[in-house]
């Protein structure tokens, strides 16, 4: 490009054309839509087959009335201890979270809440550190308050425990508000297979569903539990559904009471469990089953064990007041 050294630039001149085309300025893209929603974005994500999302699980706000057509109180309890002996070893946290529920089994609104921590007698083991994240000096000093754990537990008609043949001799021995209730355990009496889960563990069973929460700390876990319960599948009822008609039967415990030793695995095998009569029951193989069972397992046990028909082991018929004791 060449200039001419004797011209003059004229600042007022008027651009040409194509210089005022080349100066304007760009035309601005169309606005873009606004960007989906994070529901919206995982249900995508779920519906292209190549994703599985878990979603957060969110505790119920405790409702400040309570409605009439739910005049039941239920309460879903969970602990966490310095190990799995009642006799030796003690509870360092106590969650429970109080809902209602009607005859039929459906749920309410939760209605109270408690958590506390308690230090115990000896050093918290380092395994059950790693597992609950509870350490020596989170418990230090702490004391779980009886008052408003009461005020929970008196009125209530159905205490709920994930694993309640380990929570409530627990709660037994830590203090006589649990004396007299009537328990339940969401772990062995409801039919999770046939629901289509895989496992009964909580954790199993809150991914199982789509959600994830912060696990084994006791408050965190009845919230969850709370909520699979109350999770209905189609036309079928709700698990806790189930669990309240369940607790509501009587279960008959059968001793093999001098039963043959070289039939132990046969036992076994069935689903009988040794008892060394250290815990108040008879020394001998047992097994718990419904109503509707009871004459079934009893011709099993004289025919296949005993081999003789006149056997009659003993026999505890047992209710959700009973059940799930030392």
């Amino acid at each position: 490009m060449s200039v001419n050294r004797d011209s003059q630039l004229d600042m007022f001149a008027k651009p040409s054309p194509a210089a005022a085309k080349a100066r304007a300025p760009m035309p601005r893209s169309p606005p873009q839509p606004a960007a989906r929603s994070e529901e919206q974005m995982a249900r995508r994500l779920e519906e292209s087959g190549n994703y599985r999302i878990l979603r957060k699980l969110i505790a119920r706000p405790v409702a400040s009335v309570r409605r009439p057509e739910f005049s039941r109180l239920g309460i879903i309890l969970d602990t966490e201890t310095t190990g799995l002996n009642h006799r030796s070893d003690e509870i360092i946290e106590i969650g429970a979270v109080a809902f209602t529920f009607d005859d039929d089994g459906a749920v309410g609104d939760v209605v109270g809440i408690y958590g506390g921590l308690q230090q115990p007698s000896r050093p918290i083991p380092p395994e059950i550190t790693r597992l609950t994240g509870i350490t020596d000096a989170m418990v230090e000093g702490q004391v779980i308050d009886t008052r408003p754990l009461s005020a929970l537990i008196e009125p209530a008609d159905l205490i709920i425990a994930h694993n309640a043949g380990f929570d409530r001799p627990f709660c037994e021995v830590f203090s006589k508000i649990f004396a007299g209730k009537a328990w339940a355990c969401s772990n062995s009496e409801i039919d999770w297979s046939a629901r289509g889960f895989e496992g009964t563990k909580l954790g199993y069973l809150v991914g199982q569903a789509g959600y994830f929460h912060d696990g084994h700390r006791a408050v965190d876990d009845c919230h969850a539990l709370l909520e699979i319960l109350d999770r209905a599948q189609g036309d079928d009822e709700s698990p806790f559904a189930e669990l309240y008609r369940a607790s509501q039967r009587s279960r008959i415990r059968i001793f093999a009471e001098h039963s043959p030793f070289e039939m132990k695995d046969h036992l076994k095998a069935r689903g009988y469990r040794w008892s060394d009569g250290s815990d108040g029951r008879l020394k001998s193989w047992w097994v718990e089953v419904g109503e509707d069972d009871l004459d079934e397992e009893l011709s099993y046990l004289r025919s296949e064990i005993y081999r003789w028909k006149e056997a009659e082991p003993p026999i505890m018929r047992l209710t959700a007041f009973d059940r799930f004791k030392s």
